[in-house]
């Protein structure tokens, strides 16, 4: 009996299909709770309504903008996805302020979301970020005061001129500490910013320069010169300050020899 010739099994090539992932759905981030807004500004009327209805929110995702209105009876804010009757309501501040409890979410929304008012006409109070920000300027406060009570004579005359001009010359060591450190509580970002301003003792010496009349500044305010034989000493840029003009043309290799001169007098 002859043998039956076996065919050679052909195998179906492996084709490695793609896997498509679903994309999960957004995660809403909205956190249920009691709100409370504030009119802006330090006029508090007995009541005050905003607008409501034919305002519009321009939605990323979809790329048009979308009409929006607040209707109690609508469980959004898009009209495009009202359903049935839209009874319109109003949105009334008394007082400055406006609670909503934590029902009224689709308020909520509109009010935080999408109001094209909100932090122009009112805003949300946000305790939290409230105390965040009261606790930086409170470490600003407890630096500038660190920095204020460690500080030379002469810088804190440099720091105080510019808070007070030149009365700080007629100030005595005690009335300087007491105000620099008034500064420093006062404003704390603005005294550091001085403490690490690598010019400020260098125009502090130009302003006391010309108040001892070792230097002139010309009534046009463009030119330096020596009060004692008129020659110049520089040139102002346009659209400068002088003293800070000066102070910077001190660090030149000229204004370095100058300088010297100055201080040699001032002593």
């Amino acid at each position: 009996m002859a043998k039956k010739k076996q065919t050679k099994k052909e195998v179906a090539p492996v084709v490695d299909t793609p896997v498509v992932e679903t994309p999960m759905p957004k995660k809403d981030t909205w956190e249920i709770k009691d709100r409370l807004y504030y009119l802006k500004g330090s006029k508090k009327p007995i009541s005050r309504s905003i607008r409501s209805a034919n305002l519009f929110w321009f939605d990323e995702e979809k790329g048009y903008e979308r009409e929006i209105k607040y209707c109690e009876n609508q469980k959004t804010v898009f009209v495009d996805e009202m359903k049935g009757d839209q009874r319109l309501s109003h949105i009334i501040f008394r007082g400055g302020n406006l609670y909503l409890p934590k029902e009224k979410v689709v308020l909520q929304k509109f009010l935080s979301m999408y109001h094209p008012d909100k932090d122009v006409i009112f805003y949300e109070d946000k305790p939290v970020e409230r105390a965040e920000d009261h606790l930086d300027w409170l470490e600003f406060e407890i630096a500038a005061m660190n920095a204020a009570n460690n500080l030379d004579i002469d810088m804190m005359e440099a720091i105080m001129r510019v808070e007070v001009g030149s009365e700080v010359s007629k100030m005595s060591s005690k009335e300087l500490k007491r105000d620099l450190l008034l500064f420093a509580k006062r404003k704390p970002q603005l005294f550091l910013e001085l403490v690490t301003d690598e010019n400020i003792e260098l125009r502090n010496m130009a302003v006391k320069s010309c108040e001892a009349h070792i230097i002139e500044l010309s009534q046009d305010q463009r030119t330096f010169t020596w009060k004692s034989t008129g020659r110049k000493l520089m040139t102002v840029p346009f659209d400068e300050n002088p003293y800070s003009a000066l102070a910077a043309w001190f660090k030149t290799d000229e204004g370095v020899e100058v300088y010297s001169q100055i201080e040699k007098r001032l002593k």
